[in-house]
């Protein structure tokens, strides 16, 4: 071991932070407006690829107003991967509609269009342009395709599905900026797409998000929606409900000097991966997940599968690796699990459990020493080991 607890994934601040946040100090642009909220969004939407952006308080925020913009209404419901992290599920619950939960596919761990398909063809209908899950009698409104731990989902196949059917398509690339899917970034593909800045993604702005369309009018109702919805710029008049969504200039401070710096970060993620790859090649029972031929991902978190006649115990793995002070953590719980969704529906989700019964993420930060990888390495191979041989 290095001698000092080994974080999961902590933010890295080497740039332009200190100079940019002053900067904001000094002129007294401190709250939700100011001059680096407008070029981180204008900056944001240039690295995309896509012509706007609104910048939000956080992913979540960003997920909720996208939803609605892109037409979700209460008693709607909307397709989710079962395997993401829980704020994918809640901006639906925000809108009043209900998440459908769907598995994931062994490749990218993304949702699986087969099997999105199928739900489509067998346990729905189409009418009046709507289509209307036969079980619910509810119109399933949308699907939310999600970039798992930096790796994309298989784009192309989910739009395939999503574009034979009356479905808009929600983005959520929270956590793969700066990912390609076939040579193209990923939050440029559907409707609109939402991106997180939270202290563990892989560029942070303390808590923030952001939304990106190509679409102008779009853009025009999400700034709306997260600008209380405020009609006139001089009077206050408001026709609808919305919120306070906004982020603040300091935040957006931190987010313009960490994009400088996004490319060198990914660069360094993949290093920790590939890194992983090698020191635990020689270990029976553990595959580092490996991006796809047709992706190239950000492996903003570096996860890795237990196998074997006898998989270890991944819990009391984690507990041993977290005893030694190694930031390790468990896949996400798949949402059909979750106590606040057991109500839910789900189809014929499989893939998505075994993979959270066998996965955990590895420490991964921008930072990471060589020696601390090594020390990681070491561990779980030897904790593996053990497991397996009891």
């Amino acid at each position: 071991m290095t001698g000092r607890a080994i974080p999961n994934a902590v933010p890295h601040l080497a740039g332009n932070e200190w100079k940019y946040l002053k900067e904001c100090l000094d002129t007294n642009w401190v709250s939700s407006v100011g001059p680096f909220v407008d070029r981180f969004e204008r900056e944001v939407a240039a690295y995309v690829g896509v012509p706007h952006a609104v910048a939000t308080v956080n992913g979540t925020a960003a997920l909720h107003v996208a939803l609605l913009a892109a037409g979700v209404q209460p008693g709607d419901e909307v397709l989710v991967p079962a395997l993401t992290f829980i704020a994918t599920a809640n901006a639906v619950t925000y809108c009043g509609a209900q998440p459908v939960f769907l598995d994931s596919e062994e490749t990218s761990w993304g949702v699986d269009p087969g099997k999105m398909g199928e739900f489509l063809s067998r346990e729905c209908v189409v009418k009046a342009g709507e289509v209307i899950n036969r079980t619910t009698g509810r119109v399933v409104r949308a699907v939310i395709p999600v970039h798992l731990y930096g790796h994309p989902c298989d784009l192309e196949a989910v739009l395939d599905v999503a574009g034979r059917y009356p479905l808009a398509v929600v983005e959520d690339a929270a956590e793969a900026l700066g990912a390609l899917y076939r040579g193209r970034r990923v939050g440029s593909h559907g409707i609109v797409s939402c991106l997180s800045f939270n202290g563990n993604k892989i560029i942070t702005t303390g808590g923030g998000g952001m939304v990106l369309t190509g679409d102008e009018a779009l853009a025009r109702r999400v700034r709306a929606l997260t600008t209380q919805a405020r009609t006139d710029a001089i009077e206050y008049i408001h026709e609808e409900t919305g919120f306070n969504y906004r982020l603040t200039n300091i935040q957006a401070a931190l987010g313009v000097a960490q994009l400088e710096q996004l490319d060198g970060f990914v660069e360094a993620k993949r290093g920790t991966a590939a890194h992983y790859r090698g020191i635990l090649s020689g270990a029976p029972g553990v595959t580092v997940f490996t991006e796809a031929p047709w992706a190239r991902s950000t492996y903003w978190m570096t996860s890795a599968l237990l196998s074997g006649p006898r998989p270890p115990d991944v819990r009391a793995l984690l507990r041993e690796l977290t005893g030694a002070g190694i930031g390790a953590r468990p896949l996400w719980r798949p949402l059909h699990h979750q106590p606040v969704y057991k109500g839910a529906q789900s189809y014929k989700v499989e893939v998505a459990t075994q993979l959270y019964e066998r996965g955990l993420s590895l420490p991964c930060s921008v930072g990471i020493t060589a020696d601390e990888r090594a020390a990681v390495g070491t561990a779980l191979a030897a904790a593996v080991a053990r497991e397996t041989s009891q």
